[in-house]
C-alpha cells in the first residue's frame, strides 16, 4: 500500500459505509438491490450527508468572505501605502500588516476554498472506489465496506443504459448511452459551478470588493475552474459525475438562499433585501448597512434617550415634613 492509498483508506471506508447504509435502507423499503437507481440514490445520499456535515464550515466561510469584502477599502489603502516599494523590507512589512489585519477581523483569503478542500478527499475516495469496481468484481473482492456481492451489483447496475462504473475516457466511447449521459452530466456539472460563482459576483459583492485586485483573480477562476472540471470529467465514472453534479446543485441552492436572506452589506442583493423589507414595512437589518449589532444597539439606545429628553418631565410631589 503506497502513501496515497494509506491516506485515502479511511475516506474510502467512510464513503463506502455511507453508500452501503443508504443502499440497504433503500432496499429495505422495496427498491431493487441491483438497480442502478438504488445505487444512484445512495450516491445522492452520500452527498447529502457530507454537505450537511459541512454546514458549520460553510457558515464560517460566509463570515470570512463577508469580512474579506468589508476589508477591501482598508486593503486598498495598505496597497497604496506600499505602492512602488519593491524592496524586501517593504514587502515583508506589507505582508505582516496584511496578516495582522486578517487576524484582527478573523478572516483570510483562503477561507473560500475551505469547503472544497474538505470535500476533495471524499471526492477522490469515491473516484477510487468506483474506478476499482470492475477489477474487484473480476477478482472476487470487496471494496471498503462493500461486500463482493454488492461490488458485483454495482458493476452490473446502470441508468439509461449507462453503467455507473463506466467512464467516457476508459472504454465508454463504445457505449452511446455512456457518451450521451457523460456529456450531459459534465455540462450540468460545469454550468452549475459557473452559475454559482457568477451569482455571487453579480449579486453578493460590494462595489469596493468588485474593484479590488483580489476580484480580478476571482474572475479568472470563474472561467478556469469550470473548464478544468469539464475536461477532467471525461475521466470520471458516471457515479462520480452524479456525485459532483449533485454537490454543485446543493452549493447553488445554498448560495441562492444566503444571497437572498443574508447578503453582503453594500451588495446589490443587500439593497434588494432592504427594498423588500421596506415594502413590507419592516425595519432595516444592521447586516444590510454593514454595522455591527453593538452599533445598532447603541443607536437605538441613543434614540430612546433623545425621545425621553423631548418629553415633558412631570414634577413629583414631595412629602411635606410633619410639624
Amino acid at each position: 500500500m503506497d502513501f496515497f492509498e494509506t491516506i485515502m483508506f479511511p475516506f474510502k471506508w467512510l464513503v463506502s459505509v455511507i453508500m452501503v447504509g443508504f443502499h440497504e435502507g433503500l432496499s429495505t423499503i422495496g427498491l431493487p438491490e441491483a438497480s442502478g437507481w438504488t445505487w444512484t440514490l445512495s450516491i445522492i445520499g452520500l452527498v447529502l450527508v457530507i454537505r450537511a456535515a459541512l454546514i458549520p464550515v460553510f457558515v464560517k466561510q460566509i463570515k470570512a468572505q463577508r469580512g474579506m469584502q468589508l476589508l477591501q477599502p482598508d486593503l486598498k489603502k495598505l496597497q497604496d501605502k506600499y505602492k512602488g516599494k519593491t524592496d524586501q523590507l517593504s514587502r515583508q512589512a506589507m505582508a505582516q500588516e496584511q496578516m495582522a489585519m486578517y487576524k484582527k477581523h478573523g478572516t483570510n483569503p483562503f477561507s473560500a476554498c475551505l469547503p472544497m478542500l474538505i470535500q476533495m478527499p471524499f471526492f477522490f475516495a469515491l473516484f477510487t472506489v468506483l474506478s476499482g469496481i470492475s477489477t474487484a468484481s473480476r477478482e472476487g473482492e470487496g471494496i471498503g465496506a462493500m461486500s463482493h456481492e454488492q461490488v458485483v451489483q454495482f458493476d452490473q447496475s446502470s441508468i439509461f443504459g449507462a453503467p455507473l462504473s463506466a467512464a467516457l475516457l476508459h472504454g465508454g466511447v463504445t457505449n452511446v448511452a455512456v457518451v450521451v449521459l457523460s456529456i450531459l452530466m459534465i455540462l450540468a456539472m460545469t454550468a452549475s459551478q459557473f452559475i454559482t460563482q457568477k451569482q455571487i459576483m453579480a449579486k453578493n459583492m460590494s462595489e469596493e470588493a468588485m474593484a479590488s485586485p483580489f476580484m480580478r483573480q476571482q474572475k479568472m477562476m470563474l472561467y478556469i475552474l469550470p473548464i478544468v472540471f469539464g475536461v477532467g470529467g471525461i475521466n470520471f465514472p458516471i457515479g462520480v459525475l452524479i456525485y459532483w453534479t449533485t454537490t454543485n446543485l446543493w452549493t447553488m441552492g445554498q448560495q441562492f438562499f444566503v444571497i437572498r436572506r443574508m447578503p453582503t452589506p453594500g451588495s446589490p442583493a443587500a439593497k434588494a433585501l432592504a427594498e423588500r423589507r421596506a415594502a413590507k414595512g419592516l425595519p432595516a437589518l444592521s447586516i444590510l448597512t454593514g454595522k455591527k449589532d453593538d452599533d445598532a444597539d447603541a443607536a437605538a439606545a441613543a434614540a430612546a434617550v433623545a425621545q425621553a429628553k423631548g418629553q415633558r418631565i412631570q414634577p413629583q410631589r414631595k412629602n411635606r415634613k410633619k410639624k
